[in-house]
């Protein structure tokens, strides 16, 4: 155990799109999020950078923020997020967002079973990697003390 002291969870995250405007439409018409901070990078001037928030409050632990740099393009790989994922209640939330999204032309996956949680995959304008997971069965589902034992789920049977 560390001798840091405990966080208290994720704060936010911050990504980067080529558009801040049809990111700022896809937090809002599609996702149904709130901007609620529109100012710029601290660390490069001039570059745009919005909050975007499940609440209208803006709390700590409901804000994904982007930067926009039009000319870039990412790469996933080292030192890049993979997807990062919004957790939804139950299945039945689950489907109806997966309904929501395809509504909203949205290319969304079927529904996964992911052992722990089942899960959809969507991508914004940019191409970033969305889950929506549910916030069961949970990871204590192997055992006793999550995370005490090295399971393998393709001994499970488990197909991506």
């Amino acid at each position: 155990m560390s001798d840091a002291p405990p966080t208290t969870g994720l704060h936010h995250v911050t990504n980067i799109c080529t558009d801040i405007e049809e990111t700022r439409s896809f937090y809002e018409d599609v996702l149904g999020w709130h901007t609620v901070k529109r100012t710029q990078n601290y660390d490069d001037p001039g570059t745009p950078h919005y909050y975007f928030s499940s609440t209208p409050e803006g709390e700590p632990g409901t804000n994904v923020t982007y930067f926009e740099y039009p000319d870039s393009q990412g790469t996933p790989g080292p030192g890049a997020s993979h997807h990062f994922a919004f957790g939804v209640e139950d299945e039945e939330a689950l489907r109806e967002w997966r309904d929501h999204l395809r509504e909203h032309d949205v290319r969304v996956s079927e529904v996964k079973d992911r052992t722990y949680f089942k899960s959809v995959y969507f991508t914004d304008p940019d191409g970033l990697v969305f889950e929506l997971a549910t916030r069961g069965p949970g990871f204590g589902l192997d055992e006793e003390d999550p995370g005490s034992e090295a399971i393998d789920p393709f001994e499970r049977g488990y197909e991506n």
